[in-house]
């Protein structure tokens, strides 16, 4: 988790610098007629490249209307995961062995590629891609085993400093950007909202204990191939506040976590 946050904040430097390096450029009249995309850190859409009547150009003044798509370092989400059970915050019994850390157990995402159209200035839409892990840190002392049926839980008498459940997604979040016109800094308030699907990528336990140090195992773990959900998010200039709620159960072919689903809210920085 630490280094996956060092990560992000290495990618938030680079974008930013190299944001402030197009800037620049772009402040010396210097153009690219033949570049068909971007990289960006954030809400970039008012200095991206647009494509008009099937023509290439990069803006220097702000068109109203115009489709933007490239590289970006965007939607940083960082915040805690909850799981609802058939409706309720507190697990049953036949789930009891996931109980969790509730201020350890993480999600954490980013988008990575984005392509959008912006209708007005106040409107816009964005269909991106990006990962998006699910931490759970787990209470009991015991091991969820790879390459079972259906999810199944062996305790066990070790006791584990760090006992983590976890799930990566590829997500693919649809945006709808209703925002602000600019202050007299260029700031904006933003309430973006819409569905998002995600692709399992692959889930992992991570363990470490004294008496055999750190330890991986990795498997699907029935996590949900495919998950599907609403997200919100509501903020000012880059930052702001995250929520997604997924419909569909957070795990497949296992009886036992039929109703079990996943719930997220958090800070985010980069709309």
């Amino acid at each position: 988790m630490k280094r996956l946050i060092f990560t992000m904040i290495i990618g938030f430097a680079t974008n930013l610098a190299f944001a402030q390096s197009t800037s620049s450029d772009s402040s010396k009249h210097r153009t690219d007629s033949t570049r068909n995309y971007h990289i960006s850190f954030g809400d970039d859409d008012d200095n991206n490249t647009d494509w008009h009547g099937g023509r290439h150009h990069h803006r220097h003044q702000k068109s109203t209307s115009g489709f933007n798509a490239g590289i970006t370092f965007a939607r940083f989400d960082l915040g805690l995961a909850t799981l609802v059970d058939n409706g309720s915050f507190t697990l049953s019994q036949k789930n009891s062995f996931l109980n969790y850390r509730s201020w350890k157990t993480s999600t954490v995402g980013f988008d990575v590629i984005q392509f959008g159209y912006r209708f007005t200035d106040n409107f816009k839409i964005n269909l991106s891609g990006g990962f998006d892990w699910t931490l759970i840190r787990l209470e009991k002392n015991g091991t969820i085993l790879p390459d079972q049926p259906t999810l199944v839980f062996r305790p066990d008498s070790i006791h584990y400093s760090k006992n983590r459940f976890s799930a990566s997604y590829f997500r693919i979040p649809l945006s709808f950007d209703i925002r602000s016109g600019e202050d007299a800094h260029g700031r904006r308030a933003h309430f973006v909202f819409g569905p998002e699907a995600g692709l399992l990528l692959g889930g992992m336990v991570k363990q470490i204990s004294p008496e055999f140090g750190k330890k991986k195992f990795y498997d699907d773990y029935h996590f949900a191939k495919v998950r599907y959900g609403m997200f919100a998010r509501l903020g000012y200039n880059g930052w702001g506040f995250f929520a997604k709620y997924y419909m569909n159960d957070m795990f497949e072919n296992s009886p036992n976590q039929a109703g079990l689903k996943n719930f997220s809210f958090g800070l985010m920085c980069g709309f």
